[in-house]
């Protein structure tokens, strides 16, 4: 006789914005591997009316939330989520984090010490590594043998519409759509060495990167041209040919596989391989990319 499956993993959400509503709510009320313990955000009206929907608590305080969930995910800017994520670890919670996982770097690096303390499991929502086709493109590009690639990420969601928040316009593509790009370059391509960035810290950025081996990347990152749908993608060059990838095309099944594996690393303490401290790499690398931008 087979074992009963493990209850639903209680995952208390902080935030009730446009990304908490589209994506962390309904993907983390709708299970099975998961339920929405709860919901906080600094604006208790919208906190009432996301939880509501999903027939979910509202909570009066973060540490409420806390108290009552077994993980803790996060659906607001980078700043916020540095501060907060620190604390939900340093309280035994495993952690859900989007990215960037932090404001700064020293913020991420204190979440991911907190991590490591707690000995908590963490998990980073970059959605483009749990889709089925960017590990088939992963998997093939281990055989290529690539010495070149080039990525890039184009939209017009800065120009308005729900993702033009005061984050995303203040700190630009480079912390917002550049861990997409620099995450998947990086494990097709090696480890990023080094990067070189030039361009308009809020318009377009362009990124040399540097890998471990010898590869060489090129990046373009832009939420400011007026284009819909966005252009997302990678291509890899080598001499045994090239390989390509429509990251704008990915769907939205990837999705159920993050709720999957994150409760799964939770339930077994197994951890996952994009956690804190990959964010964390990331974030070493957009700062310093991010120093050389005007």
């Amino acid at each position: 006789m087979s074992p009963p499956p493990a209850p639903p993993l209680a995952v208390g959400l902080v935030g009730a914005g446009p990304w908490a509503e589209l994506l962390h709510a309904p993907l983390l009320a709708t299970g099975p591997e998961t339920s929405l313990a709860g919901v906080w955000a600094r604006r208790p009206q919208a906190a009432q009316a996301l939880a509501s929907t999903h027939g979910a608590r509202a909570f009066a305080s973060f540490d409420a939330l806390v108290d009552a969930s077994e993980a803790v995910a996060f659906a607001v800017p980078p700043d916020v989520q540095g501060e907060l994520a620190t604390r939900a670890a340093e309280a035994g919670r495993a952690v859900l984090l989007e990215k960037p996982i932090a404001g700064d770097l020293d913020t991420a690096r204190r979440l991911a010490a907190a991590v490591d303390e707690a000995g908590v499991v963490s998990a980073v929502v970059l959605s483009w590594r749990y889709s089925a086709a960017v590990r088939r493109f992963l998997a093939e590009a281990g055989e290529l043998a690539a010495t070149g690639g080039r990525a890039q990420f184009i939209s017009g969601a800065a120009l308005g519409g729900p993702f033009a928040t005061p984050w995303r316009l203040e700190r630009g593509p480079l912390l917002d759509l550049g861990p997409h790009v620099i995450d998947l370059l990086d494990a097709a391509l090696g480890p990023v060495l080094d990067v070189r960035a030039h361009g308009d810290r809020t318009g377009w950025v362009g990124l040399l990167l540097d890998h471990a081996g010898g590869a060489r990347s090129e990046a373009s990152l832009s939420a400011s041209v007026p284009m819909d749908p966005s252009v997302a993608g990678i291509e890899l060059y080598g001499r045994r040919g090239t390989l390509s990838l429509d990251c704008a095309a990915l769907g939205t099944e990837g999705f159920g596989t993050l709720r999957a594996e994150f409760a799964d690393a939770v339930r077994t303490a197994t951890g996952h391989p994009l956690d804190v401290h990959r964010g964390l790499r990331l974030q070493e690398v957009i700062t310093a990319a991010e120093r050389q931008l005007h």
